[in-house]
């Protein structure tokens, strides 16, 4: 069994909960123990157990953020100990991106972090997606050391067949369909735009910082709208409206509009939400050309990517 040190700020206390549900099937499989501060006793000396049970740790989970490069304790302390003993080869240093901070920059930069490209949680529309990419490194890791399981309260005798290291024929054949609520649509539609939202943000940003002539701007018009501003040489080249509706809305979906608009009654293109009983996704009316040789179901980064090829293309003819 593997012992994971969490080394974060408190103010990254509720993420650091949910990274640890998410690390459930490691702890019931006995391959993983988590631990934190919040797990000292009363009346024990904090700075005595928080040093013992980072020696002890095989894997130490650095929760970076702001907050935790500012932190004196995180950063001298735990973060310097650590990466001695990532260097010494007695545990694994492994960086999980909580906010967008200046971390490359820092002692552990050079370290591969998780999610994956380092792109932040809190970037994801999907926090669960982040998480259970954090969750599959993490299992990754304690593959790699080698830790043997610990039984954590299974008896042998009854333990699945699978558990104890038989495999059971089955057919791989389980889906089945289901019918999607009009609360699971809702919640995927705002995911979705927020997914959107975030995409054309930091793609704004990075194609004017790879672009010495170009420079961008992003607004977030409301919890449902924004506008996205490409400017060449200072003269504006391309710009969109992007707006989500629901049933208040005769789209019911997700519209491109190619200008800047304060109307809901135009747009150039259209998302809606639909589903195959299996899985929700997006799907473009088809008024558009860019990339659409006929229409087609996409995920929330597809649909991000065909909406901002719809306001590049301007600059690539």
């Amino acid at each position: 069994m593997a012992n994971l040190f969490f080394s974060y700020s408190h103010k990254d206390e509720e993420l650091r909960n949910e990274l640890e549900v998410h690390l459930s099937m490691l702890k019931r499989q006995g391959l993983l123990r988590a631990w934190h501060d919040r797990r000292i006793g009363a009346g024990k000396d904090i700075h005595t157990n928080i040093s013992a049970e980072l020696e002890e740790a095989n894997i130490v989970l650095l929760l970076v953020s702001a907050s935790f490069l500012a932190s004196d304790y995180c950063y001298d302390k735990e973060m310097s100990r650590a990466l001695e003993k990532d260097s010494e080869g007695s545990a694994r240093v492994i960086p999980v991106i909580l906010h967008p901070c200046d971390w490359h920059n820092a002692p552990f930069g050079h370290l591969r972090a998780t999610p994956l490209d380092g792109k932040p949680v809190s970037m994801f529309a999907n926090r669960d997606e982040a998480l259970t990419q954090v969750a599959k490194d993490i299992r990754s890791a304690v593959e790699d050391l080698g830790c043997p399981a610990q039984e954590v309260g299974v008896s042998q005798d009854i333990a699945p067949m699978q558990e104890q290291g038989f495999s059971t024929p089955r057919s791989s054949n389980l889906r089945v369909k289901k019918k999607f609520t009009d609360q699971e649509v809702d919640e995927f539609l705002d995911s979705s735009f927020e997914y959107i939202s975030r995409y054309f943000e930091a793609s704004l940003s990075e194609l004017q910082a790879r672009n010495q002539n170009i420079t961008t701007k992003f607004k977030q018009i409301d919890t449902n709208c924004f506008t996205a501003s490409i400017y060449d040489e200072g003269a504006r080249a391309s710009e969109c409206t992007i707006w989500s509706g629901g049933d208040q809305s005769f789209i019911g979906g997700i519209a491109y509009y190619g200008g800047i608009t304060t109307s809901r009654n135009q747009y150039n293109e259209s998302l809606s939400i639909e589903n195959d009983g299996y899985s929700l996704h997006l799907k473009p009316m088809g008024m558009s050309h860019y990339g659409m040789s006929e229409k087609k179901e996409l995920s929330q980064e597809g649909a991000a990517e065909f909406y901002w090829g719809l306001l590049i293309e301007r600059l690539q003819q």
